[in-house]
């Protein structure tokens, strides 16, 4: 199908938005995805498309993150292949499984982790020892989470990153930036599925992936900058709005 010349513009916009939000605590579907389905695009085409816009905003922040020395991609590369595995995998089965079980227990395990953030908060602000090695953390929840990105999506961030913190103690500095790595590997790995099937309208992905990074760019500087002051109040934020919109959409369903 064809977009509107004048919703460019719109995408490009959206996209910078999107990208700035996300690179600090995730949730830039809830303003890509209504953004692409008021454009025309069909459910499926609306998913596969934002799957490339958000490739460009997790590879942005990844790479703005690893210049800062915030990850190194040596030491998480099992973390890299499993969550691009269990992503394939998830995408794969989209239409074998269920979601309805997701769609009533993902908003109130967002609400869990809010009320915890807030009873908690010093929580993420300094490293911890680790609960669990570092490969076997990586290869557990890769394949976990990647393959909750394929199959679901809302909240793949929010699940990273308290693992990181949680399990593996980093300070939710680091943990943003861990998440911003394993997002880029499960949505290129869920993009190259849509991709195959024809889902994906590359123009505006393009146009809209082009805001993705740019906004990506000026986020992952305030989080390098500004640390968990700046991620702990947008994450809860955004996890809230996240539970909500689910509870919300599970409610009209």
């Amino acid at each position: 199908m064809d977009v509107s010349a004048w919703f460019y513009p719109v995408l490009f916009l959206t996209g910078i938005a999107a990208g700035f939000v996300d690179s600090i605590a995730g949730g830039g579907g809830l303003l890509t995805l209504p953004v692409l389905l008021s454009a025309g695009l069909s459910p499926q085409d609306a998913l596969a498309t934002n799957k490339l816009q958000a490739t460009f905003g997790s590879g942005s922040a990844t790479w703005h993150f690893a210049r800062a020395g915030l990850v190194r991609v040596s030491d998480v590369v099992p973390g890299i292949i499993c969550a691009a595995v269990g992503a394939t995998a998830g995408t794969l089965l989209v239409r074998q499984v269920d979601p309805a079980i997701l769609r009533v227990a993902i908003p109130w395990m967002l609400i869990a982790i809010a009320v915890y953030l807030l009873a908690r908060p010093e929580i993420g602000s300094e490293p911890r020892p680790p609960r669990l090695a570092s490969p076997a953390f990586h290869v557990a929840f890769g394949l976990l989470i990647g393959f909750y990105d394929g199959v679901f999506g809302p909240g793949t961030g929010t699940f990273w990153a308290m693992a990181y913190v949680l399990v593996l103690g980093f300070s939710l500095t680091k943990a943003t930036a861990h998440t911003k790595l394993m997002n880029f590997s499960s949505n290129v790995a869920s993009l190259t599925v849509f991709a195959l099937a024809g889902n994906v309208l590359w123009l505006p992905g393009a146009v809209m992936g082009v805001g993705q990074a740019l906004g990506a760019r000026l986020g992952s500087r305030a989080v390098i900058k500004r640390g968990a002051k700046i991620i702990r109040p947008i994450f809860l934020i955004i996890v809230l709005a996240i539970a909500m919109k689910l509870l919300w959409d599970f409610r009209n369903s």
